[in-house]
């Protein structure tokens, strides 16, 4: 009997310690850690949500560890904001009351993972009409909000918590008259960087392909690019001898185009890589992605092409070869779309045309030194949520500042891909002019509201 008991003891251990191992490995060495996951993630983070230590970064750490993950990320967005709420308002003593309110020092107060009952747009798990909690009396200073809704405020076209850029008082004001700007989009790429110890402009012939036989097309495809042209040859990317790989890694491109990469890695397309995943792919994404786009591995070839670079082609083709959403769809045949084929056909001025990545990768001008570099931001994230942040570096490129807030509050223009007028008009603007114009007018009579406008 005594046997027959060891026996029954020794086989429960052997389950425990196999189903331990197995819990140990899937936790420790395993990619899918889906088994562990307490609830289902949010939009922007669930590419990562199995790189769990990427926000629990310590076990055992109270909520400065998951602040400090927080902003490990999104710190230099937060810099670059014009935060009306920033942390040092809620640290400030002689705002204890607010902080009792909404603790606002924690990103996690208001932006919980793992609980998608709770979670509206942006990640946010506060109720819509939070900014009662601290605005209840905003009638009292601004007449025009008399009897809107606090769960309007975050509407598009008027506030943000975090980044008001286009939408803040003074801004408004000083473009409360504009007329269409002048356009200024897509200016001319400035390469940041070209291989050292290199003649330029090299031919098929020049080649040196480390001793692999290359296919004519492709190196007639290279020789055809800005790569060729500065001097960029094969072992560039593909390494020398025994180094020689035929698909390379991340760093041979990033080696040149740090910035880019940089952005990359930070965006819808290479976050995974980042957290130390497998390539981002179609198949993983929320939005509607094309079937047959299902597996591919999204790195720098995937909307570049091995060896023809060719940025035009993935200003849009590169986009719409995986992306199936009502938004992308309607791009062909919309007012920006017909810009960039009359471009294409030489109808239009060089620079004129509007693609995806117009809008959702913007070139950005940063100087170095004494020298202006031109490079396209790869990540999306920087002016895609809120839509809001698209307004200064792209809508008012082309667009007034009215016409911009208006068009980015019409959820179905945004759908069809602004194929016609906003319908909707947000009166953000005329609403700043108006108080504007109160504060400057004598006061008159005795009215206390008055004084209290003018002061």
């Amino acid at each position: 009997m005594r046997l027959r008991n060891t026996a029954g003891w020794l086989a429960w251990i052997a389950v425990l310690c196999a189903l331990s191992a197995a819990l140990a490995y899937q936790m420790l060495a395993a990619e899918d850690r889906s088994l562990f996951l307490p609830g289902e993630t949010t939009s922007g983070h669930h590419q990562i949500e199995l790189a769990c230590d990427a926000c629990h970064v310590d076990a055992f750490g109270g909520g400065e560890v998951m602040q400090d993950a927080c902003v490990d990320c999104h710190g230099d967005e937060l810099e670059r904001a014009d935060d009306s709420h920033p942390r040092s308002k809620f640290t400030d003593p002689r705002n204890a009351d607010r902080l009792a309110r909404l603790d606002a020092r924690w990103c996690v107060t208001c932006h919980v993972e793992h609980q998608p009952e709770r979670t509206r747009e942006m990640a946010v798990t506060v109720p819509a009409d939070v900014c009662f909690h601290c605005h209840e009396d905003i009638a009292e200073d601004r007449p025009s909000h008399e009897g809107m809704g606090f769960e309007t405020c975050a509407s598009a076209g008027c506030h943000n918590f975090h980044d008001n850029r286009a939408l803040y008082e003074d801004f408004l004001l000083a473009h409360a008259g504009d007329e269409t700007p002048t356009r200024r989009l897509n200016p001319h790429r400035t390469p940041e960087k070209t291989a050292e110890g290199h003649a330029p402009a090299l031919l098929p012939a020049d080649a040196d392909a480390g001793g692999v036989r290359a296919d004519p097309a492709i190196l007639d495809a290279w020789a055809s690019t800005a790569h060729a042209g500065a001097g960029v040859n094969c072992t560039d990317c593909h390494g020398q001898g025994a180094r020689w790989t035929d698909e390379p890694e991340l760093e041979a491109c990033s080696d040149c185009h740090e910035g880019e990469t940089e952005g990359f890695l930070k965006g819808k397309h290479g976050m995974r890589l980042d957290a130390g995943l497998s390539p981002m792919t179609p198949a993983r994404a929320r939005l509607t992605m094309k079937s047959e786009a299902a597996g591919r591995s999204l790195d720098c070839a995937s909307c570049h092409g091995a060896h023809e670079f060719d940025t035009r082609r993935a200003a849009v083709d590169g986009c719409l070869g995986c992306h199936d959403d009502q938004h992308s769809r309607a791009f062909k045949g919309s007012p920006h779309h017909e810009l960039w084929v009359a471009e294409q056909a030489g109808r239009a001025p060089e620079n004129s045309g509007v693609t995806c990545a117009t809008c959702h990768m913007p070139r950005q001008v940063h100087r170095r030194g004494g020298e202006a570099l031109t490079r396209v931001q790869h990540n999306q994230n920087a002016n895609l949520r809120p839509n809001e942040k698209m307004i200064r570096p792209v809508c008012m490129s082309c667009h007034t500042l009215a016409f911009s807030i208006d068009a980015l509050a019409d959820p179905e223009l945004i759908r069809n891909n602004f194929s016609a007028e906003p319908a909707r008009h947000v009166r953000s603007i005329e609403m700043a002019v108006a108080r504007e114009e109160d504060a400057t007018r004598p006061t008159q009579g005795n009215d206390p509201r008055q004084g209290e406008q003018q002061r």
